[in-house]
């Protein structure tokens, strides 16, 4: 026996219910297939409890700097299985209000593996589910290295099962992921080293980002190691030895965490019996609509190897629901300029090109303004961190085309400006404005 809805989302991550909701919104009868906890990788063991621990190390800093405001806090101390359960117990009350507001609007929920046994059919755990539409929404997991000794390291969705602090820790990787983990285990007080196979991090983010971050790590005290390539793990946990192809090694540590990447989550699918064509990466490509190669099969999210961001998988799964059952024939999402934030230490906000990007496409139309300062909140200190800010700007009109800061207060700033990137604004648009003083968003309004 079998049951049959408008809209099935396979997935219950941010994209798939999102998807299912706004489905649901507009009258069809939607559902979500999940295996494990609802809000997938971001809500779960991502974008919010990496969040949590941010903000825990960003109040140790905080802390730590009091006495240059003559506040007599005393030496900040740690207690991380209360962190743990409080951010746990977070994120359980976050499960259940998202199992809320799908029961609010109606929307079936199968917990269970979902796997394709045709186009428009999956089974979950025995039981049969048609569709005249599906979303495949799981996500991505982490990529694990093939060198001996793997094994004894853990990933990033691992870090958050951590039950102490690990005292010495490496993380490996250059992305955002490795960065923010970096950032938050050095913050609240372990000794960590960012191993990184190449040059340094955060390769395609533009030049003044990665020069500042590369300035900032020692400061936060992270050790930056580079041109580290792994090949091989040793020893047992809490004694390992990270080795390099060169023969350095780190030794004694605690913890060794890969974040060097995640991968499409296809595996037991079933999409053989689909047809849907997958790329060599593991990816399922879509056009611009959200469509694979199957007519009433859809992918949105890390899946497709776009974008990898939370809100980006929302809006792409709205703007089809919109699209498909809302009279919105349109619809769908435009995958540029969209702004992201790198909770480093300090945070990273970025929309738009990069300047080498933008030169490659405009040539010499490009005209590029940046400032580099001290924040106000270091100003009574002996540690002065420079705040880095870049407004690259395209022709006679200099329309404003990228904005990149790395800085304290650049993730909560960087929102506005995106707006402002997206309708057209020129550098006389952002001059013409007047400055909210003093602040260091006034920066972006002031350079010349």
């Amino acid at each position: 026996m079998s049951e049959h809805f408008d809209l099935l989302a396979v997935g219950g991550g941010s994209g798939g219910l999102a998807t299912a909701r706004r489905a649901a919104r507009h009258g069809a009868r939607a559902a979500v297939i999940e295996s494990a906890r609802l809000g997938g990788t971001c809500v779960n063991v991502g974008c919010v409890p990496k969040k949590v621990m941010w903000n825990a190390a960003h109040t140790m800093d905080a802390l730590r700097r009091a006495g240059d405001y003559g506040i007599q806090a005393g030496a900040p101390r740690l207690d991380w299985p209360v962190l743990k359960s409080r951010r746990d117990a977070y994120i359980e009350r976050l499960n259940g209000i998202y199992a809320r507001n799908l029961g609010k609007d109606a929307v079936t929920v199968f917990q269970g593996h979902g796997r394709f046994a045709g186009p428009a059919e999956l089974e979950v755990d025995g039981q049969r589910i048609t569709a005249d539409h599906i979303v495949i929404a799981t996500g991505g997991k982490p990529v694990w290295p093939r060198i001996p000794g793997a094994e004894l390291g853990i990933d990033s969705d691992g870090f958050f099962e951590l039950a102490t602090q690990p005292r010495r820790v490496a993380v490996v990787g250059a992305g955002y992921i490795a960065v923010e983990l970096a950032g938050v285990l050095a913050g609240l007080g372990s000794d960590v080293s960012l191993v990184v196979r190449r040059d340094g991090p955060l390769r395609g983010f533009d030049a003044l980002l990665q020069e500042g971050l590369v300035e900032a790590l020692p400061q936060g005290g992270v050790n930056l190691i580079n041109r580290f390539t792994p090949s091989a793990v040793r020893g047992e946990p809490g004694r390992l030895s990270l080795h390099a192809e060169d023969g350095r090694s780190l030794d004694d540590l605690d913890a060794v965490i890969w974040a060097i990447g995640r991968h499409a989550n296809t595996d037991g699918l079933g999409l053989e019996a689909t047809g849907v064509v997958v790329n060599e990466r593991g990816d399922i490509p879509v056009d611009a609509w959200q469509n694979t190669n199957v007519s009433g099969i859809y992918a949105l999210g890390d899946i497709t190897g776009q974008i990898p961001l939370t809100p980006v998988a929302i809006a792409a799964g709205r703007r089809l629901s919109d699209r498909l059952f809302g009279g919105m024939t349109e619809r769908k999402l435009d995958y540029e300029n969209v702004p992201t934030v790198v909770f480093s230490h300090p945070p990273i906000g970025t929309v738009g090109l990069t300047e080498a990007e933008a030169r490659e496409q405009f040539g010499d139309a490009v005209q590029v303004f940046s400032t580099a300062f001290v924040a106000m909140d270091y100003a009574l200190g002996e540690h002065k961190p420079r705040t880095r800010m870049k407004l690259v700007t395209v022709g006679a009109e200099q329309r404003v085309v990228g904005v990149h800061v790395i800085g304290t207060g650049a993730d909560e700033m960087l929102q506005g400006f995106a707006v402002a990137v997206r309708m057209g604004a020129s550098k006389a648009d952002f001059d013409n404005t007047v400055a909210i003083h003093p602040t260091s968003a006034e920066e972006l309004v002031t350079m010349v």
